[in-house]
């Protein structure tokens, strides 16, 4: 390290046989490691090679965004881009500059890195390289990179102001400590992401079985008690649902509170995010617009989105301790007639082939404008209302596991950020 470092504040919390030690010290990242921006061979396309001697080729794109470690590349490149390149080894740490900038990731293996990237190499024999990941990942370094980000557009950091970066370092055992600490939890949240990703695939898998294929009349996974019911019916949408369109409110109409207008950016992701942007109208409205009033556990659909992003057509329920909202324009309240069950016809909604004949509508150039003739011409297949409402509560039962992982994950993801706040001093400041 420098021979100007300085004596810093304290985290908050420390590990017992650290407290009463007063020896953490500030430094710069640049002064502890080397750092050093990715090189770009153009054309790109003329170095890229499918050739397995070739060099890693790492991408944005390639990179998970809550991955910890690079493993490997999609692409390689031809070993004459060495010269106009990058290379990085196990063990250098690399952060993208621009757009999600001043995320650390720690590689696993040799690559290449572009322009787009900063290599972090060379760390310092005192600074263990997961410490200085989760440094870099802390609060305080990611609020340096937000203040000191460049560009009116697009937000980008150079070589320099990364090199300046404030770093506090304990000793190597506290080090070794905090980021054994840390990579445990870390290690956990990736466990719980499997079991997440696992009980997702295991409802694609049922949506696939408990539905008919196309083509088909029965679904190939019956429950025994329908094994030998009839044939599945195929009904127009309109004959069986009951759409209500949104109402154009105007902004000028908008206030600060009252009734909340769900609008398209609340229905993102697939869920109803009523914290997106929330805007209201007056409580007054009540009565004239009682139309466009949405209830507990109604199903909503965006009828708006950008053609080839499949962002428009997707179904949410509305969650049943939400009350007083109102539909704006392009959002679709959606209604099942008698003899037909809610939560089946959301789960309906969403199966892939429903999905295929809902985009193959055409909706214009650039957007998607989906309309209610047109959905309500569109023929899916229905069982009787008792094969309907053991599939939505097979479906609803797996739904609530999956809620529950998802839950359990951010909560981790909570527990980390606390502990993140706590373990690393607020601020680089010495102390009085």
């Amino acid at each position: 390290m420098s021979n100007e470092t300085k004596k810093t504040a304290l985290p908050k919390l420390r590990f017992p046989e650290f407290r009463g030690r007063n020896d953490w010290e500030e430094n710069k990242l640049g002064e502890v490691s080397e750092i050093v921006r990715g090189g770009s061979p153009r054309p790109i396309e003329d170095f890229i090679t499918t050739d397995p001697s070739g060099l890693n080729w790492l991408k944005i794109g390639d990179v998970a965004s809550e991955a910890k470690y690079i493993f490997k590349t999609q692409q390689k490149v031809i070993r004459e881009a060495l010269s106009k390149t990058r290379e990085v080894i196990p063990g250098d740490l690399i952060l993208s500059n621009s757009m999600s900038f001043g995320r650390p990731y720690i590689m696993k293996t040799n690559s290449c890195i572009h322009d787009g990237w900063i290599a972090i190499r060379q760390i310092a024999d005192e600074v263990l390289t997961d410490y200085l990941y989760y440094s870099i990942s802390s609060e305080a370094s990611q609020t340096y990179f937000v203040s000191n980000a460049a560009g009116a557009a697009v937000l980008n950091l150079n070589a320099e102001r990364i090199k300046l970066l404030p770093l506090v370092i304990p000793s190597i055992e506290e080090q070794q400590k905090i980021a054994a600490t840390l990579s445990s939890l870390d290690d956990l949240i990736t466990a719980q992401n499997v079991k997440l990703a696992a009980l997702q695939a295991h409802k694609r898998g049922l949506m696939q079985g408990l539905f008919p294929a196309e083509g088909e009349t029965v679904p190939k996974l019956r429950f025994p008690e329908f094994q030998d019911v009839e044939e599945w019916e195929e009904k127009k949408l309109g004959s069986v649902l009951e759409f209500v369109m949104g109402n154009a409110f105007r902004s000028d109409e908008f206030t600060e509170d009252g009734i909340q207008l769900i609008r398209l950016g609340n229905l993102y992701q697939s869920e109803l995010q009523l914290n997106r942007a929330p805007v209201f109208l007056p409580t007054s409205f009540k009565n004239k617009y009682s139309s466009f009033l949405v209830n507990p556990s109604d199903l909503l659909m965006s009828m708006t989105g950008t053609l080839g992003k499949r962002d428009y057509g997707f179904v949410v329920q509305v969650p049943e301790e939400c009350s007083d909202l109102f539909l704006n324009q392009r959002v679709l309240k959606i209604t099942p007639k008698n003899n037909y069950i809610k939560k089946f016809v959301l789960h309906q909604l969403k199966h892939e082939v429903f999905l295929e004949k809902l985009y193959s509508i055409p909706g214009g150039t650039k957007q998607a404008n989906l309309s209610i003739k047109h959905l309500s011409e569109i023929k899916i297949l229905f069982p009787q209302i008792a094969e309907q409402q053991k599939i939505a509560d097979c479906l609803s039962s797996l739904d609530s596991n999956i809620t529950a992982q998802s839950q359990k994950i951010e909560a981790l993801k909570l527990l980390k950020k606390g502990l993140m706040q706590s373990l690393f001093p607020a601020a680089a400041e010495p102390t009085a």
